[in-house]
């Protein structure tokens, strides 16, 4: 390998990092980078983007109503990320409502009426029929009867988005629903951490919107993850970004993870962008 390779120069990056990172990148031109890539990860909450995946492929095949209005009962009641654990008992929405819940602010609850109404089986199912044969789905969310909730790799996270991305997840109008939820999920903790705020906030610049990021991050004790979309005027990139086996367990946005995985994040940026859009 070129002591100056890309592949390289992202072990570089990473080496006093504690932990294990697991990489998978493409940027559609032929180039696909992994390191670790198909190493066994716990998901954490990018478990959800599966679940999603099934909704809609149920929404394709009309078993469900995207507009079925589903209610949050007390037996639904789940600690951890979310807002529905801080509302009254009886609320109720659509099921794209709290479809959109699970990966925006990556509601528990929500995930757990969403895999009550599509079945762990089915989600399951699905991924294999993807051919995402190193992700499953091990239960619901409940963290007094559970250490675990999904397995995956990098390299299965990385293809789903892609399909996300080509418009190849069930129609290409699910894809863009699929893609347009995806975009406004709020925790992004290591793909945007370094990259140049300024083309990320069109809203307040008042400058034309020139990179958009569509993703789904998790966290547990046993890992910190992201991975999802970037797009650019170049074109667009898939990267996910896979940790675990660091020694500290402590949530906060300078974790060992978030930093590291951050550097590895705008590597990719500033490479593929100075390459007018590929990664080599």
């Amino acid at each position: 390998m070129d002591r100056l390779s890309l592949e390289a120069r992202i072990n570089a990056e990473v080496y006093n990092y504690s932990g294990k990172i697991g990489l998978y990148a493409n940027d559609f031109k032929g180039n696909v980078i992994e390191i670790n890539s198909e190493d066994k990860f716990e998901t954490a909450s990018t478990i959800k983007s599966y679940i999603l995946a099934e909704f809609y492929r149920q929404v394709y095949e009309k078993k469900i109503d995207r507009n079925k209005v589903l209610k949050y009962e007390k037996e639904n009641f789940v600690v951890g990320s979310g807002v529905l654990r801080d509302l009254d008992f009886g609320v109720e929405m659509t099921a794209k409502s709290f479809a959109t819940l699970m990966i925006v602010i990556s509601d528990n609850i929500a995930t757990n009426i969403m895999i009550d109404l599509l079945g762990i089986d089915n989600i399951n199912n699905t991924i294999r029929d993807l051919g995402l044969n190193d992700t499953v789905l091990h239960n619901k969310i409940d963290f007094e009867k559970y250490s675990q909730l999904g397995t995956t790799t990098p390299k299965d996270y990385g293809k789903l988005f892609e399909l996300i991305y080509k418009k190849e997840l069930w129609s290409p109008e699910l894809s863009e629903e699929m893609l347009e939820i995806f975009k406004n999920q709020h925790y992004n903790t290591m793909l945007t951490r370094n990259l140049p705020q300024y083309f990320l906030d069109s809203e307040n610049t008042g400058d034309e919107e020139l990179i958009y990021i569509a993703s789904k991050s998790g966290s547990m004790d046993a890992c910190r993850n992201d991975g999802g979309i970037v797009n650019t005027p170049g074109g667009g990139y898939i990267i996910t970004l896979f940790t675990k086996e660091f020694v500290d367990n402590l949530y906060y946005n300078e974790h060992e993870s978030y930093r590291f995985g951050g550097k590895v994040s705008r590597l990719m940026f500033d490479q593929f962008i100075s390459l007018g859009g590929s990664f080599k």
